[in-house]
C-alpha cells in the first residue's frame, strides 16, 4: 500500500482539529450541565463549595482551550489550501482533490461560529 499524500495527511490533520474541537464543546456542555445540577440541589453537604469551585475551575479551563484550538485550525487549513493547490498542479486525484475542498469548507464553518462565539461573550 502506497504512503498517504501530503494532501491526504493535510486533511486528516484538519479533521482531527475539527472533531477535538467538537469534543471540548460537548465536554463544556456535559460541565455546565454539572455546576447547573449541582447549583440547584441545595444541599446542606459540607463539599457543596468546594464542589462549585472545582466544576467553575474546569469550565474555565475548558473555555481557555478553545482560543488556542480555534488558531490551530485556522493554521492547519492555511496549510491544507496551500497543499491543495501544489497538488491540484502536481495532479492530485479527483478524490482527494474533493474531500480537501470539502474538509476545507466544514473547517471555516467552525472556525466562523468560534469566532462568533467569542465575540458574544
Amino acid at each position: 500500500m502506497a504512503p498517504p499524500s501530503a494532501l491526504t495527511i493535510a486533511t486528516s490533520s484538519v479533521q482531527r482539529l475539527m472533531k477535538e474541537e467538537a469534543s471540548y464543546h460537548k465536554e463544556l456542555k456535559s460541565q455546565e450541565s454539572r455546576l447547573e445540577k449541582l447549583l440547584a440541589s441545595k444541599s446542606e453537604d459540607e463539599n457543596a463549595e468546594y464542589s462549585l469551585k472545582q466544576e467553575r475551575t474546569a469550565i474555565e479551563e475548558t473555555k481557555a482551550v478553545f482560543p488556542p484550538l480555534t488558531e490551530r485550525l485556522e493554521d492547519a487549513v492555511h496549510k491544507l489550501e496551500d497543499k491543495l493547490d501544489a497538488e491540484r498542479d502536481n495532479g492530485a486525484s479527483a478524490e482527494e482533490v474533493s474531500k480537501a475542498e470539502g474538509v476545507i469548507t466544514d473547517a471555516k464553518k467552525v472556525i466562523a461560529d468560534a469566532r462568533a462565539a467569542a465575540e458574544s461573550k
